[in-house]
């Protein structure tokens, strides 16, 4: 039931009294975007979508349009505060997202905010999900596979493409699936699209195939992978004085509000590159997970849902122990199920979008990375750089690289050796050593058959 606008405004004070702002112009804002809303909202019988709307345009004069679309996510977060604490039925924002089959607010906004409310509205109104002749085959397949323990995320997401295809071309109702697929196909000349829309083949087979065991398997085509393969970005392997470099950069990192950030970075990078650890595992770190009797981290439920157990060398382990010091005399929570990389000021873990942010940031300040743009070295060629550099110490130290490699894909997590190949990259020094390792070791069995002769 509907209790809101109350006439006290009680429902403002305690939402403001439960977020906790610590800057008193975050206050002052937040309390000025909320009261205006109230006021919006009682000259309305019912809180609908002309509430949003009048309240846009009452404002509209004395902000400027970026500035409105900002603040709106005061009122996204409030109306979703009072569904969660029982005030109302049912966010008006939220209601219109779902209307048009989207999953942010602001495009709601903005067609709110326009001339003509209701065409933007419907412009911005997208298909419905698995809405053709064939969503229900597709839906179907994909509730199997998940109930058999699949993720299965990125087929449906080809999937639904395709549906929406459909949808937006009527006149292919009635045509047989080899034509829609030829139609798909030829909708972008990208090589990316055609490799999807090879994959999609694939799926679709099997899905027809399971539903009728008498229709021939389709033999796949490598080609589509094989061109997108072509343009693929060679990874960049960091050298020792790369890696040293950024370590030094983490520990100075600027951070006035937070003292215990640039340890928190430093010790991210330093996993990320002795460990191999991806940016997933290091959010998903606890406290407990650290061993720092034994030596060793545990990495739980990564991908392909396996669990290790990582031994580190005591270097660092040693500053995993320092670090851990440092977190605990910053307040930090000693739970060991809290996350080991922790937020000073928002309290919790760090995710995962913000360990990238930050270890990219120090790629940049490296200068090793340009300042703007996806260019250059990426995060992840830290994993591919700890590869390529044990194969060299192995090179160095005299050990046959092959023997290790087994140890080495179950140390990355890897299903097998061939993802590990993957992340080999020849470079100037590994050529060099192995053709070294090949001249004293392989070069004496060529002369073997000779030196046998009578």
């Amino acid at each position: 039931m509907t209790t809101w606008p109350d006439p006290e405004r009680r429902s403002i004070a305690r939402y403001l009294a439960g977020l906790g702002l610590r800057s008193a112009n975050s206050r002052i804002y937040y309390k000025q975007v909320l009261h205006s809303f109230q006021d919006v909202a009682e000259r309305h019988a019912e809180l609908n979508q002309d509430v949003l709307a009048d309240w846009l345009r009452a404002w509209s004069e004395r902000w400027a349009a970026s500035t409105q679309l900002h603040r709106t996510r005061i009122i996204d977060r409030f109306l979703d505060h009072l569904v969660q604490t029982g005030v109302i039925n049912r966010s008006p924002v939220v209601a219109l997202r779902e209307t048009c089959n989207i999953k942010q607010c602001k495009p709601v906004w903005r067609a709110l905010a326009s001339d003509t409310p209701d065409r933007a509205l419907a412009e911005l109104r997208q298909p419905r999900p698995f809405g053709t002749v064939l969503g229900g085959m597709m839906a179907e397949h994909v509730a199997l596979m998940r109930n058999r323990g699949y993720r299965y995320s990125t087929q449906p997401v080809w999937l639904m493409r395709f549906d929406r295809f459909l949808q937006l071309n009527p006149a292919l109702r009635d045509e047989p699936i080899e034509v829609m697929l030829e139609h798909w196909a030829s909708a972008k000349a990208t090589r990316n699209h055609a490799a999807e829309c090879e994959k999609l083949k694939r799926v679709l087979a099997k899905i027809l195939r399971y539903r009728n065991p008498s229709i021939p398997p389709r033999r796949p085509d490598p080609r589509p992978e094989k061109e997108v393969a072509k343009q693929w970005r060679k990874p960049h392997i960091y050298s020792p004085a790369d890696v040293r470099r950024m370590l030094d950069i983490a520990r100075s990192y600027p951070s006035p509000r937070a003292a215990l950030r640039p340890l928190s970075i430093y010790t991210m990078l330093l996993l990320a590159y002795c460990a191999g650890l991806r940016r997933g595992e290091l959010a998903r770190l606890d406290l407990g997970d650290v061993d720092l009797q034994g030596g060793t981290i545990t990495v739980r439920q990564t991908k392909f849902f396996k669990t290790r157990i990582l031994p580190l060398p005591d270097s660092v382990m040693a500053e995993l122990r320092a670090y851990i010091v440092a977190r605990r005399r910053a307040g930090a929570s000693q739970d060991s199920r809290s996350g080991l990389f922790w937020h000073e000021q928002r309290g919790a873990r760090y995710t995962k979008e913000a360990i990238a942010w930050l270890l990219v940031d120090v790629i940049r300040r490296a200068e090793l990375k340009p300042p703007q743009g996806r260019t250059g070295p990426r995060l992840h060629d830290l994993r591919h750089s700890m590869v390529v550099n044990r194969i060299l110490e192995w090179y160095r130290t005299g050990i046959n690289p092959q023997e290790r490699l087994p140890f080495l894909a179950t140390y990355l997590g890897h299903r097998d050796i061939n993802s590990t190949l993957v992340y080999i990259t020849v470079t100037q020094d590994l050529l060099h050593l192995a053709n070294e390792r090949f001249r004293a070791v392989g070069a004496p069995c060529l002369n073997l058959k000779r030196e046998v002769q009578p």
